[in-house]
Order: structure tokens, then C-alpha cells, then sequence
């Protein structure tokens, strides 16, 4: 399906944002507590840049053994989504800090991990967030047609296979996104029929200066101390796939699963029937909440439907916001879906894309 329109609009405000607006608000006033600017925020951003950084250095110039490389690659890896899950992610949606340079600061870690930064806010803050599981303005439930994950997304024959190819995808799936960053920011200027804003010289010069310094980084610097091209190819390669892998499963579980709900605008009027915010709950799932090391890793993105309610709000209070927005959800009568762990969430979201492969008149009778 094309949309032609580019504007979506929600139904009138029912009361439901307003309530738990005020329950949420009373909560931090009750605990004296800040939003944003959390030590707590501070050290796990410094733990993780610590970690990226001491996995760089050990991978480098650590013993000349075969297997601590391997494993130092990996660990580069998952610190480089930690990078995407708790550091970036929430600078870039201004979550971090109440000083917009803060957040600018920390928001640039994206584009040294070789992910343009300004693209991204208008890809995943306005596209994805606004327009959430509605195909043809959300962007990442797309997969540029390679992957069906919308039951209304035309159907290929070689999407019966996409269970099975999913997780190549994912590996690929960082180089592709850096090479894509180029080409939309200098080229296509859009995604669906929505136009990237133009680009200040500023912004030009970060996304360009950002791949420099990323192919520096992690190519530029082995070379130069001694490693082979291969070496370094091969390095860099087992490293970002162990990103692309990680950094792909924990948003598909968000939104690409049952009982997520995926949108549909009314042909005429191209407006949704439920307000907004009641909207981000049935096209969103929250997983493994009890998972004490996922809440610190996943940067919150495993409460991803109160990610997308406060998305300025910083990710280490998510955790006492979920209990809050369950009690409006049951006064509202809205459905919030939660999958008691990760492993149930992954084979949900596993079912949906075998699902999703099958013909358009099996996935459209859910």
C-alpha cells in the first residue's frame, strides 16, 4: 500500500493522556525527583562508554591471541548497542538532560557508532513515534520491502522465507544504515512521501564528519597500527554484526509481535479512531520487565510502550512509571500487553514474521 497523504490525524483526546499525564507528574513531585539529569543516568552512560572504549583498546593492542580478538570483537559489539540502547537513544529524544547541549553531546555517540544522528531524529523521534506501526509513515515497520511485517504491506513470494533470512538481515543491517545516511541525506531527501527537513551546514557537516570519524575509528586506526585490511575487515565486520543482531531483535519485539496493533487510516479522511496516546499502547509491547540486567542494558527499550508515552522523560525511571500507566490503562479499558520475558517475546515476534510470510488472506484474518 502507498499512502498519498502524509498527514495522518488521531481522534479527539478522550482523557486518557490527560489522566496519566497527572498520575505520572504527581509521582515525581511525591518523590522529589528530577525527569532528567539522574546520576544514575550519568554513570551508566560513563559505564558503557567505558566499555566500548576498554573493548577497543583490548581488541587492538591486547595479547596477540586468535580467540581474545574474536572475543574482544564481540564485546566491542554489545557495548556498541549499549552505545544505541542507553546512551544515544535517550540524548537524542532529549531525554537525558533539561540543557539541549547535554543531550546534543551524548546524542553524537550515534554518529561516531556510524549512525547519522539528525537523520535518525527524524526518522525514529517524529516518523516512528507519531506514526507508530501505520505502514507508510513508519518507517522501521518497512524494511524497504525486504521484510513483511505490516499485514497490510504487499505480499512477495520470498517473504515466505523471511523467518529464516530475519537474522542475515540483522547482521547486514548496520553497514546498510550507514550507507543509507548518505544517500537520503544527499540524494533521496525522504522517507515514504514525507521530506527530510534540509539539513543545516552544521548538521552536513556531522553527519559527513561523523563517517570519518566512525571508518576511522574502527578501520583507519587497526591498519595504521599493524593489522592486515583483512584483519581489520574481519574485525570490524564480526563486531557490528553482534550490533546489528542485538540492536534488531530488541526493537522488533517492541512492535512487531502480537498483540501489537498495526494501523490502518481511513481511506477518506486518513485519520486514526483512537486518540493518540491510546493508539501507542495497542500498537506496542512492553517484555521481560522483571529482568533486572535488561532494564539496565536495554536502556528501558523493554518498556518500550512507556518509552513511547514519555519518551523525554530518562529510561532509569521507567520501571515505577509502567505500574502507573497499567492502573489508567485498566480505568480506560485499554489493552497493555507485556510478555513476562525475553525469550517469549522473541519467539512471538518469531511467529508474527513466519505468519507475516504466509498469503494476504491468511495474515489480514487475525
Amino acid at each position: 500500500m502507498t499512502q498519498t497523504q502524509t498527514r495522518v490525524t488521531f481522534a479527539k483526546n478522550v482523557g486518557f493522556r490527560k489522566e496519566l499525564n497527572k498520575r505520572v507528574d504527581a509521582y515525581f513531585e511525591s518523590e522529589n525527583i528530577a525527569k532528567r539529569d539522574n546520576l544514575a543516568m550519568y554513570l551508566k552512560s560513563a559505564i558503557i562508554l567505558g566499555w566500548v572504549i576498554s573493548a577497543w583498546t583490548f581488541t587492538l593492542f591486547g595479547p596477540p591471541i586468535m580467540w581474545m580478538k574474536v572475543f574482544g570483537c564481540v564485546l566491542l559489539g554489545l557495548g556498541i548497542a549499549g552505545v544505541g540502547f542507553s546512551v544515544g537513544h535517550d540524548a537524542n529524544h532529549g531525554g537525558d538532560s533539561s540543557r539541549k547541549w547535554v543531550n546534543s553531546i551524548f546524542g553524537l555517540t550515534y554518529d561516531v557508532i556510524g549512525l547519522s544522528s539528525s537523520l535518525w531524529r527524524f526518522r525514529h523521534n517524529f516518523l516512528h513515534h507519531t506514526y507508530t506501526n501505520i505502514l507508510g509513515h513508519d518507517v522501521e515497520i518497512h524494511g524497504d520491502g525486504l521484510v513483511r511485517m505490516s499485514p497490510y504491506m504487499e505480499h512477495k513470494w520470498y517473504h515466505k522465507f523471511q523467518h529464516l533470512f530475519i537474522f542475515i538481515v540483522y547482521a547486514i543491517i548496520p553497514f546498510y544504515w550507514s550507507a543509507a545516511d548518505i544517500h537520503l541525506a544527499l540524494f533521496k531527501r525522504k522517507y515514504h512521501e514525507h521530506i527530510i527537513p534540509t539539513p543545516k551546514p552544521l548538521e552536513m557537516l556531522i553527519l559527513l564528519g561523523g563517517k570519518v570519524i566512525w571508518l576511522g575509528l574502527f578501520l583507519g586506526i587497526p591498519i595504521a597500527v599493524g593489522y592486515t585490511p583483512l584483519q581489520v575487515i574481519v574485525g570490524f565486520s564480526i563486531a557490528y554484526i553482534t550490533y546489528g543482531l542485538m540492536i534488531c531483535n530488541v526493537f522488533m519485539l517492541a512492535h512487531v509481535l502480537a498483540p501489537a496493533e498495526f494501523l490502518q487510516p481511513h481511506p477518506e479522511s486518513n485519520d486514526i479512531d483512537d486518540e493518540w496516546a491510546i493508539a501507542q499502547v495497542k500498537t506496542t509491547v512492553d517484555f521481560a520487565p522483571k529482568n533486572a540486567f535488561l532494564n539496565w542494558y536495554l536502556g528501558g527499550l523493554n518498556y518500550q510502550v512507556v518509552h513511547h508515552l514519555f519518551p523525554q522523560i530518562c529510561h532509569i525511571h521507567y520501571p515505577k512509571i509502567a505500574p502507573i500507566l497499567a492502573e489508567v490503562c485498566v480505568d480506560f479499558g485499554v489493552p497493555y500487553s507485556v510478555y513476562p520475558t525475553f525469550g517469549e517475546a522473541l519467539v512471538a515476534n518469531f511467529r508474527w514474521l513466519k505468519l507475516m510470510g504466509t498469503s494476504p488472506q491468511e495474515s489480514t484474518a487475525l
